[in-house]
């Protein structure tokens, strides 16, 4: 459990951070950012892999770069969601889905599964 707490503040804070230095993000304050990463990790748990699964041929005959625009499209359902984050055009919120996840694989190194 404190291993998921850990991820989702260090989530939460790239979140606030990052629009900062990328236009076409805004989040209100730390207290929205949580909400994000909260929403946007549910999201990823049950959505993302129904999506991925309806979407299986079109990644396949696109070698996978469909993902990408899955991955869009999950930040795009957590702009929906959440009141005080807005998300617009295409390449910032795949340039925030690929920070997040980079974040947390290096977060996922140094933490032991128990």
């Amino acid at each position: 459990m404190t291993n998921y707490i850990v991820r989702l503040l260090l989530c939460g804070l790239i979140i606030l951070i990052l629009p900062n230095y990328l236009k076409g993000i805004n989040v209100d304050g730390y207290t929205t950012a949580i909400i994000v990463a909260l929403v946007m990790s549910i999201l990823n748990t049950f959505v993302r892999p129904i999506l991925s699964l309806i979407s299986l041929p079109i990644t396949f005959l696109t070698l996978g770069l469909f993902s990408l625009v899955i991955s869009v499209c999950i930040v795009y359902l957590c702009d929906y969601l959440v009141d005080g984050f807005k998300v617009e055009g295409f390449l910032p919120p795949l340039i925030l889905s690929f920070i997040l996840s980079i974040a947390n694989g290096i977060v996922g190194v140094f933490q032991k599964d128990k």
